[in-house]
């Protein structure tokens, strides 16, 4: 039976409201039976601390998000770190650079990103790590402040394979998202194929990022089965192996059953 753990889904955010047994209920008839579900603002936090708390199932990610770096302050670490200590918060997160949207400038940024990774560090969690339009500088914080014993996650990654390698070095672990099943998106792919096989996990992003062949819709914790299949396809094994091996490193790098 295929147990799959979607590592980065938003079942806390608008779209999903008072719809998330049935999330899990479709999740669990295609294959997937695990969810940790990410907050990154106030709203999002306490509820993926709630859902956590609801569903066995679920376990929770907290911190704050790049586009959220401006507004960072005492009290809002105060806050994650209280959650920090909850046994179904696994890690810290989403945090890292986003030079996309641009909403404060590169230096607040960065400052927020080493700042949380120190939290991740002083509370021995893993961190998960938003990058968008900023892997060298994503790269370079992390080289500089190094990412500690437990690791942490290259969320939705996108880049090349010699740049997941250069994140793997370093000690991060590489998430594929329904992008790896984009057809033009060959250099993730090739990542995909070639990176060893425990140094990989699948997740949704759900709502966000749809994989094909759902491509363009509201995207579901369930359809981390379809980036399963893809990656399955790119290196040639089963589905199965795919899923047994990512749903390891999942449990291995958070640390839960």
């Amino acid at each position: 039976m295929l147990e799959i753990f979607d590592t980065h889904t938003h079942l806390n955010v608008e779209n999903f409201k008072d719809k998330e047994s049935q999330e899990l209920a479709l999740a669990k008839e295609m294959g997937v039976f695990y969810h940790n579900v990410v907050g990154f603002d106030y709203e999002t936090i306490d509820a993926a601390i709630a859902l956590a708390q609801k569903y066995p199932e679920v376990y929770a990610t907290v911190g704050w998000h790049p586009t959220e770096a401006g507004s960072y302050n005492q009290a809002i670490e105060d806050i994650i770190v209280a959650h920090l200590k909850n046994p179904k918060v696994i890690a810290l997160g989403e945090i890292g650079l986003d030079y996309h949207w641009m909403q404060d400038p590169k230096e607040v940024q960065i400052e927020v990103f080493k700042r949380q990774i120190q939290l991740a560090k002083d509370h021995e969690l893993p961190f998960v790590v938003h990058t968008r339009d900023a892997l060298e500088d994503t790269y370079n914080v992390l080289k500089e402040v190094g990412v500690g014993p437990r690791g942490g996650i290259m969320h939705s990654y996108s880049g090349s394979l010699e740049m997941a390698e250069k994140f793997m070095a370093l000690g991060m672990m590489i998430s594929f998202s329904g992008v790896v099943t984009f057809k033009k998106a060959i250099e993730l792919q090739e990542a995909a194929q070639q990176l060893p096989l425990d140094k990989i996990l699948v997740e949704t992003d759900a709502p966000y990022l749809a994989p094909v062949p759902k491509r363009g819709r509201e995207n579901h914790t369930a359809y981390t089965r379809y980036v399963v299949d893809k990656i399955a396809e790119l290196r040639g094994i089963s589905i199965e192996e795919v899923a047994a091996a990512t749903t390891a490193n999942a449990k291995r790098i958070f640390n839960c059953d």
